[in-house]
């Protein structure tokens, strides 16, 4: 069930809407893209996340007596309003699969629909599109870099509001194992993570009686935090103590967490306290402001950290804050459409298309996706999409089509995937990506080209609007 109403769009949606239906052109078709320009953190690449978000909604997608009511003191037409009463999403969509690896200025999702419908779901889309895949690809990198070792999300009480509660999705399908949002852990079937506040001991004043209060009542997955007052001195050896007890009552204190200082250090005096102890088997997990780069620190200092609590920097992006999503038209009324700009990397391509990742004869990617007219089939020259004379010949090579019909006729047209699914395809998609463009300083750029028939028809637009 969607959490939205079709008013959670911009009012200049609602605006244009109106003029297509009092203008009779509401019911042409079109053709939109979604892409984006510039991937992520300086990053090799994106991690396509939100897809499933979309679908659902989409079928719930509707204005509610309440909202018309409120667009009515808005001035917005009665024969308008009367309209809206009735809109569904009908249109269709093809679309890269959610868990993807995609890259800059090739389309990731298609929508094939009435203009008016694909104008109103516009806001919607990149809303929910933009953000998870940029949390996605975050947590990426995070997981990249952490290996083996357990990641969690922390980050809801930071996030901007309810962005919270997606961000611990598009983290799980970016490599994270679970959260602390109970909600989305509800909902989503996301496993479910805590420890405790230093609120909580402080509360005691007895850190000692704090975590044995704390592990009678919560000896599954018990996880102590050590750094109140002294992390050494007094709160591993408090909760040495306190394992040593649950012990006797045939339990097993899961981890200790560390939350401030030194954090390598922290760790490494304290995994050789607990070993000492015979509690090889306690874990120690480790937050504060964590990110890729601290992440990767640690893990080149050796840090006997075996779980890493991210919070801020995951579910904000840090320091892009937003994925720049756009969503342009490209065929309406059978005419291609093309948007000009003296920034010829924002020069749209015109028509309905299908991106194919190139592969060799092994099935490994190359490093280089094309871009093809849906009409026109296979094609055997490669063009640099920007520059004259650039161009890569493909013959021989294998052709896998990325966009794939989701959604026909305002129906799910494929089975939907659970979570698992999506991040297991994540995991088999990023690792057909070559190392060097997975590094975080000056990763290799993963080449998009054009066919030679999709050049000529954006060249031949570009004169045909110059003359005008």
């Amino acid at each position: 069930m969607s959490l939205y109403t079709a008013t959670y769009t911009d009012l200049y949606q609602l605006s244009m809407a109106q003029v297509y239906f009092k203008k009779d052109r509401h019911s042409q078709q079109a053709v939109f893209d979604y892409y984006f320009r510039k991937n992520p953190f300086n990053g090799g690449y994106t991690i396509f996340a939100g897809l499933e978000n979309v679908l659902d909604s989409l079928k719930e997608f509707r204005f509610t007596e309440e909202d018309l009511e409120y667009l009515k003191t808005q001035n917005f037409d009665a024969s308008f309003l009367e309209y809206l009463k009735d809109f569904r999403f009908r249109g269709s969509i093809f679309s890269v699969l959610e868990g993807d690896v995609v890259f800059p200025n090739q389309p990731i999702l298609r929508v094939e629909a009435s203009l008016i419908e694909a104008q109103l779901i516009e806001t919607f889309l990149l809303n929910m599109l933009n953000f998870q895949s940029l949390i996605a690809t975050k947590a990426c990198r995070m997981r990249y870099i952490a290996k083996d070792r357990t990641l969690l999300d922390f980050g809801l009480r930071r996030a901007h509001g309810p962005g919270g509660y997606y961000a611990s999705r598009a983290a799980f399908i970016g490599g994270f194992n679970g959260t602390s949002n109970v909600l989305a852990g509800k909902n989503f079937g996301l496993p479910i993570s805590g420890t405790m506040a230093h609120s909580f001991i402080q509360s005691y004043g007895d850190e000692l009686q704090a975590f044995r209060d704390f592990a009678e009542h919560r000896p599954k997955n018990c996880v102590l935090l050590v750094d109140t007052y002294n992390t050494l001195k007094s709160g591993v050896p408090n909760a040495i103590t306190v394992a040593k007890e649950m012990e006797v009552r045939g339990q097993r204190l899961l981890a200790i967490r560390l939350d401030s200082g030194d954090l390598a250090y922290f760790a490494k005096q304290s995994r050789k306290l607990l070993d000492e102890a015979g509690l090889d088997y306690v874990q120690i997990a480790a937050s504060n402001q964590l990110d890729e780069y601290v992440i990767k620190s640690l893990q080149e200092q050796q840090a006997p950290i075996d779980i890493y609590g991210v919070g801020t920097n995951l579910v904000i992006g840090k320091p892009d804050a937003a994925l720049g999503g756009v969503y342009k038209l490209a065929f309406y009324d059978g005419e291609p459409r093309i948007k000009i700009s003296e920034n010829v990397a924002k020069i749209t391509m015109p028509h309905a298309k299908q991106v194919y990742r190139l592969k060799n004869d092994k099935g490994e990617w190359i490093g280089s996706d094309a871009i093809g007219l849906t009409t026109e089939g296979s094609f055997e020259i490669m063009e640099h999409p920007f520059e004259a004379y650039k161009s890569m010949r493909i013959t021989n090579l294998q052709k896998e089509a990325l966009l794939q019909p989701v959604m026909e006729k305002g129906e799910r047209s494929f089975a939907t995937k659970t979570l698992q699914e999506i991040a297991d395809y994540r995991e088999k998609r990023f690792a057909q990506l070559p190392t060097e463009y997975k590094r975080f300083n000056n990763p290799h750029h993963y080449k998009v080209g054009i066919s030679e028939q999709l050049k000529e028809e954006r060249n031949r637009l570009i004169e045909l609007h110059k003359s005008l």
